[in-house]
């Protein structure tokens, strides 16, 4: 049996700084970076908690692919692909789940 996985994307505050992650259980990895539990992160200095944008593949190495194609993307790419399925950036995924918000498209994100 072939575990999934999830490319995501990370944002601060004030939205000036994003990170592309790929993890197979997303809300553990989101708790994880909101607690900062690994120390010297990245994630950790510049205070990302706040995800904004995921996709889920069924085969994990579909989605360390899609990592990579993500972090080569300049910042302008990377926002209208966030802004296609969050416009208002709002949080998807938290520490205890899935966000629920009637104002986000609903289609499949992957």
């Amino acid at each position: 049996m072939t575990k999934g996985g999830y490319v995501y994307t990370l944002t601060n505050k004030n939205k000036t700084t994003l990170y592309i992650g790929v993890t197979n259980e997303l809300c553990r990895r989101i708790y994880q970076h909101k607690n900062h539990l690994i120390k010297n992160s990245f994630t950790a200095r510049y205070n990302l908690e706040y995800c904004i944008y995921y996709e889920y593949f069924e085969h994990f190495d579909l989605a360390i692919h899609r990592e990579e194609e993500l972090k080569k993307w300049n910042r302008n790419k990377k926002e209208l692909l966030i802004n296609s399925m969050n416009p208002k950036w709002k949080e998807l995924v938290n520490e205890f789940g899935f966000v629920r918000d009637s104002s986000l498209r609903s289609e499949s994100h992957s």
